[in-house]
């Protein structure tokens, strides 16, 4: 397996994590070129992708991405209720392997395709109820390279570009401090496909 770093606001991925840096560790090459060019055109062809809205105001306001949830039951986000979809033998591969580096088992996933530059996901922390706090959660990266951004409260935000194959590791604890975004990009750009692997407590 290619070795991890953490990330450090000054030194990108080399180097001792420094004070305020976030709680993370980033393999940039955690699959091969060719694992995960097919991963990526497997799951974009399988996976049955969903573009959901969300109402603010009263008014239905799509979501700048595709989304399918895959789990044993159903989620809720931002008032968006999730229906649950089975595992597929590519992403059972790709768990496998996500749980070996990040030591502990996955019972879900959130899957997001993002078309091109214009899609985003804003300022937000994966801690909701159903979802462990004790688990890590890890984010793997198939396509196009996106810009994420993470901050700690009012703190200026840690920036990373997640490369293709790559996979980032936010640790237990995480996400009930830090929040982070995936920002629309300013340079055009192709389809990228996110898998982020949880725990979600039981009933």
């Amino acid at each position: 397996m290619p070795p991890s770093a953490p990330i450090s606001p000054s030194e990108g991925t080399r180097g001792a994590v420094a004070a305020g840096a976030p709680p993370v560790r980033y393999w940039p090459a955690f699959l091969r070129a060719a694992e995960a060019d097919r991963a990526f055109a497997v799951l974009r062809a399988e996976l049955p992708w969903q573009r959901r809205a969300s109402r603010i105001y009263g008014r239905a306001i799509a979501v700048p991405r595709g989304e399918v949830w895959v789990a044993a039951r159903a989620y809720t986000y931002s008032r968006r209720r999730y229906e649950p979809h089975p595992w597929t033998p590519a992403l059972l591969e790709l768990k496998a392997r996500v749980e070996a580096a990040a030591g502990c088992a996955y019972n879900s996933v959130l899957a997001n395709l993002y078309e091109n530059e214009n899609d985003s996901v804003g300022w937000h922390a994966d801690d909701e109820p159903e979802m462990s706090a004790a688990h890590p959660i890890a984010s793997l990266s198939l396509g196009a390279e996106r810009r994420f951004e993470m901050r700690h409260g009012a703190a200026p935000p840690v920036a990373l570009s997640l490369a293709h194959g790559s996979l980032l590791l936010m640790a237990a604890g995480m996400q009930q401090e830090w929040r982070h975004r995936v920002p629309k990009s300013r340079r055009a750009c192709g389809a990228r496909i996110n898998l982020t692997f949880r725990h979600m407590l039981p009933d």
